[in-house]
């Protein structure tokens, strides 16, 4: 059986949500996004927390990941950033803090 699944950029992540939700998520507005996005987090904090380094990660880790990027793509859809954009001018030539490609910041900096 061969993989049919192709890789999809964060660009067309944004559009596909915003497709799928935009009515739906301008409606419930940023703060009722963001508590959903807090909800997703906190689901993805116990998937990490089931996984050990013996046993790996916990079945459902990715798919956490997942939806914390869509509840944060919705966001940025309602509040109308392109993600694509203000990833690559805020790292797409480096660590921000830095500038270099391998962040050398001091461990106890924030970048």
């Amino acid at each position: 059986m061969t993989d049919t699944t192709t890789e999809i950029s964060l660009r067309d992540f944004q559009q596909l949500i915003r497709g799928m939700y935009h009515e739906k998520d301008v409606a419930r507005g940023i703060d009722g996004t963001f508590m959903w996005l807090m909800e997703e987090i906190g689901e993805l904090a116990s998937a990490l927390r089931e996984g050990t380094p013996e046993a790996g990660p916990s079945e459902n880790l990715a798919a956490e990941f997942a939806d914390v990027l869509a509840w944060l793509t919705t966001i940025a859809n309602v509040a109308e950033v392109d993600l694509s954009a203000a990833v690559t001018d805020k790292y797409g030539k480096g660590c921000p803090g830095c500038g270099r490609l391998a962040c050398s910041c001091d461990d106890a900096e924030k970048p």
